[in-house]
């Protein structure tokens, strides 16, 4: 036990000496993030901020025990992760769309993004016919199916039909009304009939006015790509170099997504770093063609600053997005590293470009980018480490080798010098490769249920394409395009996409190309994430072997995972169920193909959201399915189905109220789905469980409480009705009479507030 506990503080003190216990601070602010955003209730900033200060008060007295420093600072910096995420939701505060609201809509156009056929715009609202300017969004994003003959920067005014931001489809599923509000956008909806443009009550501000003037020129360059090239090839050129990517097809994501290389027309922090280094080299190289600057001055700290400004306005240039905001963070420490003559390449500065981003969009950490992103970042930096701490070794060994001079040892050191090439090259390419799939593969399979197998194949032909291909065309098509010099090199840039896209179709074509996933465990994406940070962060072998255990009881928890019979949309407008074939099929009044995804991806289903819609099951009022079970399922949104649906059918979904006297042995009402969200059952001889997105007691800004005027909770208003047993024989007119009676006892002030995907 003596000997156990020796290796332990040998270890420890290992760590200590290498400084990695730092590196453990962003996971710390990380957990602090996660737990703000699993909260039912938005947390006291008048408590946050003095435990936050107190735990480090404590930090600082502590100093000199180490182990108690560490664990105050951790606890530090769990608080103040959780107090950055309070500070921030506070910051993007602003109003939400309650119900379905038609009228009138004015204000700038910040983005547009074109389609093949129509586009999407968000617009930042001066005025919204019959709201008040306290209840008027920041934000809304709207759609229209006609591309609009002006850009961002024109004062529109048009009517449009504008929905509450989606809340999630699925429990544990993504949320997009979270994401809405903290990017400020109160309202989705589409436009209805003419835009008009009009005179501004106001001009807008020079950051706003310098905004609209990026989309417009991302645009214009994104068009013109896209003419050159053409067809899908120029829209992932287009997506590659500006960032738009609303022009590539449904068939192409499928393919790129089946090869694993969904990340091609994602500007990340690959592209990001090449840009920074090819400004870095180029000025470098510049400013060395002077022999007085480069003897006599630091023209690679010079190089360096001017990268970062570069890499700055490539950033600005692309629109800014979250992901491309992490890369530059961390190129700009890593240049900054080259300013204080520090090594540039380590997992200290991945560290503080991941407390930056705590700091700044804490609300990121929850996405898959954010963890896709940092987590492939680490597993490389990892590997960068351990191949230099290796090469130190192996400069030490050859050393004594040369010095004793052996026949056989010179076989040993030609032995070695081989394996370094290999190493260096194609092989360590591929071994840097899986290495970065293994740390994402936990947060892919978590977040998309499904994993590509081949993608040590198509994650160096992306990396190819991207290198010799996209970043250097984007900088000289760039450059050439005032000129109207360009267009040879997109139709260069086109012929390595055309090749990727050629190999992505045929891997796409193996067996077992996409493995799809079940929904985990909720708690077993975190034994995952700790196993990856234990892999990567450590430096010793005996804390390393900790990732092995957290990562068997994830796996463990992935295999338990939820599984549900039957779903409902959060409005009550769809619903999914298990058939007798043991698939899942769709009902709805209006076909959600976001939601439908939502839940086959769940359900480790692979076929497309519109196989599974059964529109011939649907008419003018409502659905009908039948489950495995033989049990009949239907979907009401018509009241004047009610009065034969509530006698016929087992299972009552409504976006409407259903009346008191359903006798139906299960109903999900309107008034249940504002408690709960969206709904998952599960039918098993016990009986019914039931899994639901929200918590009884949730009130969140992006999700807020409902107003309640029947009492706490609606689930004992829908307790309350009768069963079949109990009243088998209903007569049509009383159920009508009933249905308009709950109407009028529970209607609140709220509107149909069905999402728009």
């Amino acid at each position: 036990m003596s000997q156990l506990r020796r290796i332990f503080v040998d270890a420890f003190e290992t760590e200590v000496a290498l400084r990695r216990m730092f590196l453990w601070l962003p996971a710390a602010a990380g957990a602090g993030v996660v737990s703000y955003m699993a909260a039912d209730r938005e947390p006291s900033l008048w408590l946050l901020v003095p435990l936050t200060a107190a735990f480090a008060g404590l930090a600082f007295l502590a100093r000199g025990r180490r182990l108690a420093f560490f664990l105050l600072c951790g606890l530090c910096a769990f608080f103040a992760g959780d107090l950055s995420a309070a500070w921030r939701s506070a910051r993007v505060a602003a109003p939400i769309i309650d119900r379905t609201t038609i009228g009138v809509v004015e204000g700038f156009i910040e983005q547009m993004d074109f389609r093949r056929a129509g586009a999407r715009f968000v617009l930042r609202v001066y005025a919204i016919e019959g709201l008040a300017a306290a209840a008027t969004p920041y934000r809304v994003r709207l759609s229209i199916r006609r591309a609009p003959p002006f850009e961002a920067g024109a004062y529109v005014r048009l009517k449009a039909r504008l929905l509450p931001p989606a809340h999630a489809s699925l429990p544990g599923g993504y949320d997009f009304a979270k994401d809405a509000w903290f990017a400020g956008i109160g309202g989705v909806g589409n436009a209805l009939g003419r835009i008009e443009t009009a005179a501004p009550p106001a001009p807008p501000g020079l950051a706003l006015r310098t905004m609209m003037a990026l989309d417009r020129g991302r645009n214009a360059l994104a068009r013109r790509i896209d003419q050159i090239v053409g067809g899908d090839a120029g829209a992932i050129a287009a997506a590659m170099v500006t960032g738009k990517r609303d022009l590539l097809s449904d068939a192409a994501k499928d393919v790129i997504r089946e090869a694993g290389i969904f990340h091609i027309i994602t500007i990340s922090g690959v592209q990001m770093t090449l840009v920074a280094a090819i400004f870095f080299v180029g000025f470098r190289r510049l400013l060395a063609l002077s022999p007085t600057l480069a003897l006599r001055y630091p023209i690679k700290k010079w190089s360096a600053a001017l990268a970062m400004a570069g890499a700055v306005f490539y950033d600005v240039a692309t629109g800014s997005r979250v992901g491309t905001e992490r890369a530059l963070f961390m190129t700009l420490i890593m240049l900054g590293a080259v300013l204080l003559d520090r090594q540039a390449l380590t997992m200290r500065n991945l560290a503080f470009a991941a407390l930056i981003v705590i700091l700044t969009e804490p609300e990121s950490i929850m996405g898959a980018s954010f963890q896709l992103s940092f987590a492939a970042v680490a597993a490389l930096v990892a590997v960068y480490e351990a191949r230099m701490a290796a090469a130190a070794a192996d400069r030490e060994d050859g050393l004594i080798l040369r010095a004793r001079a052996v026949e056989g040892e010179r076989l040993r050191l030609f032995w070695r010098a081989c394996k370094n090439l290999l190493a260096r090259g194609p092989g360590g390419l591929l071994f840097a490769t899986f290495c970065a799939t293994a740390a994402t593969a936990s947060f892919m399979a978590y977040n998309f249920h499904e994993l590509s197998p081949y993608v040590l194949i198509g994650n160096p032909l992306t990396l190819t394409v991207i290198e010799v291909f996209a970043v250097p065309g984007a900088l000289i098509g760039t450059l050439l395009y005032p000129l109207g010099l360009d267009a040879w090199v997109w139709r260069y840039v086109g012929l390595g996409i055309d090749g990727i896209m050629w190999a992505a179709a045929e891997i796409g074509r193996l067996p077992g190309a996409t493995l799809h996933l079940p929904a985990f465990a909720p708690w077993s994406i975190i034994f995952l994430t700790l196993a990856m940070l234990c892999s990567v962060l450590w430096r010793t072998a005996v804390f390393r072997a900790m990732a092995l255990p957290l990562a068997v009881i994830g796996v463990w928890g992935a295999l338990c995972g939820p599984s549900f019979d039957m779903a409902v949309a959060p409005n009550g407008e769809a619903a999914a169920f298990r058939g007798r074939d043991g698939r899942l099929a769709v009902i709805a009044s209006r076909p959600s193909l976001f939601a439908s995804e939502q839940w086959l991806r769940a359900d480790a289903d692979g076929r497309p959201a519109r196989e599974a819609v059964k529109k011939a099951a649907c008419d003018k009022v409502g659905c009908v399915g039948y489950l495995a079970d033989g049990r009949s399922l239907s979907l009401v949104f018509d009241k004047a189905a009610f009065a034969e649906d509530c006698g016929r059918a087992d299972i009552i979904v409504t976006p409407l109220f259903a009346p008191a006297g359903c006798a139906a042995g299960l109903v999900i009402d309107r008034g249940e789905l504002k408690e709960t969200g969206a709904i998952t059952l599960s039918f098993t001889a016990s009986g019914v469980a039931r899994r639901a997105a929200r918590t009884p007691d949730e009130d969140r800004p992006w999700s807020p409480a409902p107003r309640r005027k029947w009492g706490p909770s609606s689930r004992s208003f829908a307790a309350s009705r009768p069963t079949r047993a109990a009243s088998s024989d209903l007569d049509p007119s009383s159920v009508a009479r009933d249905a308009g009676e709950a109407r009028g006892a529970v209607e609140d002030e709220d509107g149909d507030a069905s999402p728009l995907e």
